[in-house]
This record gives structure tokens, sequence and C-alpha cells, in this order.
């Protein structure tokens, strides 16, 4: 039953997805047991979207998928008196100022809260101080800035700027993405990572939350 699940997400099949999650539900699968399957079925997509099998499209789609199916599970979940694995990080995220575009973004947000990361997304066109307001308010392990609009490239420097400037830089890791952007366009200021697509800044977060807890 639970590799049906998986292979059903895998084939970004809605239905039967949701379908068999019921089923799985009703014959006392643990929810956690649904929820690592669908994760798999997750993983996958992503290895397959990395070797060019599957696109951009298809992420949204498999990610709308696993929305649904945790809408399904997370009642069981909290009837059982379960909860959730604890986060393996925090990320606040965001498109920075000047800058509306979130197809990118979102994406990058729903991959990392499959797994397994806290997400506050602070939407697009966002300030360097609504930046610095996140961090003080949610204390995240890692800041995610995006642009796709080339002009609004200059602003991710304001973030990293302003997080020195307010004694914060060294408590948070920043990862950049976008269309535009290039490893050494974020080298040069001053960003710990650049996320060429989402499937790789998952792997990048995971990384950098790593070498936070070997710093702490």
């Amino acid at each position: 039953m639970l590799s049906d699940i998986r292979d059903a997400l895998v084939n970004l099949d809605l239905d039967k997805t949701l379908d068999l999650v019921k089923i799985a539900l009703e014959q006392r699968f643990k929810p956690l047991d649904i929820v690592n399957s669908l994760a798999e079925g997750m993983k996958i997509i992503g290895e397959k979207f990395e070797k060019g099998d599957y696109f951009i499209a298809d992420l949204l789609a498999a990610a709308e998928i696993f929305k649904e199916a945790m809408n399904i599970l997370e009642p069981a979940i909290a009837k059982e008196g379960g909860e959730f694995v604890k986060p393996i990080g925090r990320v606040v995220i965001g498109t920075i100022e000047g800058d509306i575009h979130d197809i990118g973004k979102n994406l990058v947000a729903l991959m990392l809260r499959i797994n397994g990361f806290e997400i506050l997304d602070l939407g697009v066109d966002v300030s360097a101080e609504k930046f610095i307001e996140a961090v003080k308010r949610f204390k995240p392990d890692i800041v995610g800035i995006s642009a796709l609009v080339t002009s609004t490239m200059v602003n991710m420097k304001k973030v990293i700027d302003a997080l020195k400037k307010e004694g914060l830089r060294d408590r948070v890791k920043v990862i950049v993405g976008g269309a535009p952007l290039t490893e050494e366009f974020a080298r040069s200021i001053g960003a710990d990572a650049y996320g060429e697509n989402a499937i790789v800044a998952v792997e990048i977060c995971k990384r950098l939350v790593e070498e936070l807890r070997r710093m702490s």
C-alpha cells in the first residue's frame, strides 16, 4: 500500500494518491508512515527533475498533490496525539524588494517544507528591513532570497549588509537564487550559497543547517 501511494505520487496522479491515502488510513496504517511514503515519492520526483525527465510544471503538480494529501493526514496525526518530526531547520524566504515574481520562490518553499523545514514565507517585494524583522522574530537558521529581475539583484546585498549591521549575520546562513544569478554573484555579495533550482536548494539548506549545528 505504501509503495502504491509513493508510485501514484511519482506518476502525478492526484485522485489515485488521495484515494490510496484515505484507504491506508482506513486500514490503520500509521499516518507518519504514509507521510514517509509521500516524502519518498517527492525524492524520486526530485531525482527525475535533475535528470531532465520532469520539469518545473511537474514539480509544482507534485507539490500540490503532496499538499492535498497532507490536508487529509494532519487530522489523523492530531487525533493520534502524534506530531511531525521536529523541523530540521527554519528558513525565512522571500523575493527581494522591487521584484514580484514568486513561482521559483514558492517552489523552493514547498520543497523545503516537504523535506522537513519550517518556513516563514515573506512573499514578494521584500525589503531588507522586513527580512531583518523576520530574522529577529522567527530566529531562522537560513535566509533565502530570490530575484528574477536583474535590476533587483543589487538589493540582495542590502539584506546581507543589514544582517551584518544588526549583528545577525553570524547567526544565519544566506542562500540566494533566481534565473539571472550565478555562483560568482552569490559570492560577490557575501552569500553563503547559490541555489540553482529547488532540488539543489533543499540539499544546500540541509548542508548549511549541519554547518550551523557544528558551529554551535
